[in-house]
């Protein structure tokens, strides 16, 4: 009675945290809705979620918690898979605020670290003194090292570096009981609960010899093996992989390793899975560091989603294993990558670029994302994710997986860590079908009998969880369940720590988030193709990979700038799109929910989830249609008709523009302009052409001196080859080039007309929407693109390129424009549209100005990188010889977000993620290369630099003035 009523009164329990001393304990609806889910297809709401600053806090709440019967679920990132970091009661995330490398000693090779530790800092800290974790999980980039520990997380590199239970050195753990014990190498200590669990042991010797520890990759159940004397009953160990269900880590000592000096990547291809399969154990003798394996299902993704480019030339056939060949000798590594490239395969290939080897790891690496939609275009779900089985049964194995599948009616992209006999998949259930549960239950209990026949796990690295918690008697005798459940009485005798996991098990068709989540398309803004016109399956395209939350500040991507100026679960993707699913789970009546417009409010609308996101997510999108459907036909806030309708003040102050500079510039009248506009006062009102771009233009053409300046431009620019006439091109002004900066509009003009070009431009300004669109005016959107896209129609029928210089509405023509106008009427002009860098990189001939000696720092538009991709960019300026520094991340500004009031403080933490502190670092002749107008402008806002457009960079006269 006490437990219900205190979950249905949650901000009671919140309250007595905090009043214990714990200083961050949250119930509000959208935290709790953000905390819903993890990596896995479960839902359940927490009654209250805790970010402890240090163990005594997490002491303090497990007391609170004991005394009042309140369940307890321990959390990293939150990327686990099989629903082991959700639940009722109160969830410890520790990513927060204990999440220190406390200490790290070289020449010991250990390191000291709190549980909310990433294990991509870790590993950067080890990097800088020669050394690494060995265990690498895929999701690298954002898990934590308390998070491994709970799964016994391992990675592609377990062959070499073995699991995360081979690399812990000690841990400080409290039970569910309230003991706190230090577990390291010296042995257990002794107590009533560890002289229990030796008694308990020494009863079960026989259960323990012959069902524990069979194989490297058997991660279901408690790993009680290390109990045994002959492995000097190693509680440390035994904990490694228990899912937070006998204690919760407080800290933890891991060993690093070496890595060797040489490595080098083996592609061996096969005629389909099964095969890949079989040849694992010939290539185990040849002492692969990693042995991963997939085939063309998941490759025929990634070709489609990012283009055949993304995928480096793979050997014949239809399934590969990526083996990687590691050591301290060149010539013996070559040597024997050599020999088993010529091993029993269909075709193999040595690869020995880095960046193809990097590309070819990457296609692995995302393989949870990729996988999240299958084959017929349809969401793919976790829940069979890792079985595992001896390596030399897997062909076997693999080849009844694919006809169990079959036998479902199911799809599946299997793929994983080959060399241990470990399967990672996704499967395409039905859930939105009446029968689609059952059938998930159906696979999932035909599934564990055959893993259980080969002598396998259910899972080989995630752990049990929900998902498959309910069939480890499929793999267990009653006396091994017995034996676990006896174990957790000892250490959780309350059941407080993650309850229905491993141990009295929850059914593993309960809570199926998206089973519960019913169809939305009618009455939508945008037309979501891909998602069957479907908002609730768009926003459930969020698998919970968590990539949202990785940092990126290597310029890999721009995904999710919010979340990495906040740290805050709800302003990631994947935060967002849980607050909107509950949303959706709800009836999807709650458009104007408070919680859902605080989880989307500090969402950027930077469209880099839809290209980051191995699963498509596009929440720029799905904040656009909140807004649609928040204030369609109501008063919006100020900044949407005064930013939102930028373009047509744009075309007002045109006819003025110096009288309209000069006011702003007042300060009484400019401070009183940014108020009335919603504008925060610490930005400046940018000044408006005095001559637009249009008007350049129109008088140059009709200029008696034209045809002679051009004609001379065109032979003589920068000594550089004469390109032969590439006939016409049509110049795409947006209202950013035409009406603030024409500058970039005529250096284009010059760098087009010296490529060979015709330029022409429409016969008057268009707009795209783009500002509308991204303050959820849809309707009015919808018409100005309407009318812009007819327009275009014209020339891209007529085969003529059209060139946009602003990314973002370039890519509101390449892709928002399908989504609100349909395919039929938008896809001609979007394959017509070019970036300036995607014509110029296709010209024959066509040479780039010399650019040796010049350092470029590149700040690539958000959409530039999600939508068309930066890479011809990154070729024309290899192509010239500038040094170039790619940045990832986002400026900050993102169109009307920064420049909103409150908004300014998080804008500027995310342009000092990367941008600020690389433009401080730059020398005084560096290049700021920003071709988005509003990376310009938040570079002026917040530094002493000036940014510039690729088409002022290529052109000889704007850079020689």
């Amino acid at each position: 009675m006490l437990l219900m009523t205190v979950l249905a009164m949650p901000q009671s329990l919140a309250k007595a945290l905090r009043s214990c001393g714990v200083q961050d304990a949250r119930d509000d609806e959208t935290t709790r809705a953000a905390y819903s889910s993890d990596g896995s297809l479960y839902r359940v709401r927490p009654a209250a979620v805790v970010f402890p600053h240090d163990a005594d806090e997490v002491m303090t709440t497990l007391e609170v918690c004991r005394d009042r019967g309140i369940p307890v679920t321990s959390r990293g990132a939150g990327t686990s898979v099989a629903g082991n970091a959700i639940g009722s009661g109160v969830v410890l995330e520790f990513s927060r605020y204990m999440n220190k490398v406390l200490h790290l000693d070289p020449d010991a090779r250990t390191a000291i670290v709190q549980p909310g530790a990433v294990h991509a800092v870790l590993q950067r800290r080890a990097l800088a003194e020669g050394l690494r974790f060995g265990p690498d999980p895929s999701t690298h980039s954002r898990c934590t090292i308390g998070g491994m520990i709970g799964n016994n997380a391992c990675g592609s590199r377990t062959l070499a570096y073995g699991r995360t239970v081979d690399n812990v050195s000690h841990l400080d753990v409290v039970t569910g009981s309230g003991t706190r014990l230090f577990l390291g190498t010296e042995g257990t200590p002794s107590g009533p609960e560890t002289s229990a669990l030796r008694t308990l042991v020494q009863s079960e010797l026989g259960t323990i010899r012959t069902e524990l520890g069979r194989f490297g990759r058997q991660v279901s159940g408690y790993a009680l093996e290390h109990l045994l004397p002959e492995h000097h009953f190693d509680l440390r160990r035994a904990l490694v992989g228990s899912e937070g269900t006998l204690a919760v880590v407080l800290e933890a000592g891991v060993r690093l390793v070496v890595d060797p000096a040489y490595r080098t990547m083996v592609v061996l291809g096969f005629a389909d899975i099964g095969s890949a399969g079989d040849a694992v154990m010939d290539v185990m003798p040849f002492r692969p560091t990693a042995c991963e394996g997939l085939d063309s299902r998941i490759v025929d993704v990634v070709r489609a989603q990012k283009g055949a480019a993304a995928v480096p030339p793979l050997p014949d056939g239809a399934a590969w294993l990526f083996v990687e060949i590691a050591g301290e000798d060149p010539l013996e590594v070559a040597d024997r990558a050599l020999r088993l490239s010529r091993t029993a395969a269909l075709s193999a290939r040595v690869v020995s670029d880095a960046r193809e080897s990097a590309a070819l790891w990457k296609i692995r690496e995302d393989g949870a994302g990729l996988a999240g939609r299958s084959t017929a275009g349809v969401p793919a779900h976790s829940g069979w994710e890792d079985s595992a089985v001896p390596p030399e049964k897997l062909g076997n194995y693999l080849r009844d997986f694919d006809a169990l599948l079959i036998e479902h009616h199911l799809m599946g992209f299997p793929y994983g860590h080959f060399g241990d006999g470990c399967v990672h998949v996704r499967l395409d259930v039905p859930f939105d079908r009446s029968d689609g549960t059952a059938l998930f239950r159906n696979f999932m209990t035909g599934a564990a009998e055959l893993v259980a026949n080969y002598g396998g796990s259910l899972s080989g690295e995630h752990g049990d969880g929900r998902a498959r918690s309910e069939l480890l008697p499929y793999m267990y005798s009653p006396a091994a369940l017995a034996l676990f459940g006896k174990v957790k009485a000892v250490l959780d005798p309350d059941n407080l720590l993650n309850p229905g996991i491993i141990v009295d098990p929850l059914p593993l068709d309960a809570d199926v988030r998206v089973a519960q989540a019913a169809p939305l398309k009618s009455g939508l803004g945008f037309g979501y193709l891909h998602d069957g016109g479907d908002f609730s399956q768009a926003v459930h395209r969020c698998t919970g990979v968590g990539k949202c939350r990785a940092d990126n500040s290597d310029g890999s991507g721009v995904m999710c700038p919010s979340y990495l100026a906040t740290r805050e679960e709800k302003d990631s993707t994947r935060g967002r799109a849980r607050v909107l699913q509950e949303m959706i789970n709800k009836g999807g009546a709650g458009w104007r929910s408070p919680e859902v417009h605080d989880a989307l409010d500090l969402c950027l609308s930077c469209k880099g989830c839809a290209s980051d996101c191995p699963t498509g997510v596009d929440m720029a999108a799905y904040k656009a249609e909140m807004l649609h459907q928040s204030y369609r036909r109501r008063l919006r806030p100020a900044s949407h008709y005064s930013l939102g309708w930028l373009p047509r003040w744009a075309r007002i102050a045109s006819l003025a523009p110096r009288l309209i500079n000069t006011m702003s510039k007042l300060p009484v009248l400019g401070a009183v302009g940014l108020r009335l506009a919603g504008v925060d006062h610490r930005r400046t009102i940018p000044p408006f052409a005095v001559q637009t771009f249009h008007s350049w233009f129109q008088a140059r053409a009709t200029s008696a001196q034209h045809d002679d300046a051009a004609a001379q431009h065109i032979a003589g620019g920068a000594d550089r080859d004469v390109v032969a006439p590439q006939g016409p091109v049509l110049l795409w002004a947006d209202s950013f080039t035409n009406y603030f900066t024409p500058e970039v509009g005529r250096a284009a003009v010059r760098v087009l007309e010296q490529a060979g070009f015709d330029v022409r431009l429409p016969s008057k300004p268009l707009c795209c929407g783009l500002t509308w669109i991204s303050t959820g005016q849809l309707d009015g959107a919808r018409r100005i693109l309407g009318d812009t896209v007819n327009e275009l129609q014209q020339y891209a029928s007529a085969g003529i390129p059209i060139v946009g210089l602003e990314p973002s509405c370039t890519g509101v023509l390449r892709s928002d424009a399908m989504e609100l106008l349909g395919e039929v009427a938008a896809r001609p002009v979007a394959e017509a549209t070019r970036t300036l860098a995607e014509l110029l990189a296709s010209v024959p001939g066509w040479t780039p100005p010399p650019l040796e000696g010049t350092t470029v720092v590149a700040q690539p538009h958000c959409h530039h990188h999600a939508v068309m991709g930066w890479s011809p960019d990154a070729q024309i300026l290899e192509r010239a010889g500038a040094k170039v520094q790619k940045l990832g991340g986002c400026c900050g500004l993102a169109g009307n977000f920064g420049v909103e009031k409150g908004h300014y403080e998080v804008s500027v933490a995310v342009a000092e993620q990367q941008l600020l502190p690389a433009v401080r670092s730059a020398a005084p002749d560096t290049v700021i290369l920003a071709d988005g107008y509003s990376c310009r402008t938040q570079l002026s806002d917040l530094s002493d630099r000036q940014g510039i457009h690729l088409a002022q960079l290529l052109d000889d006269t704007t850079r020689n003035s």
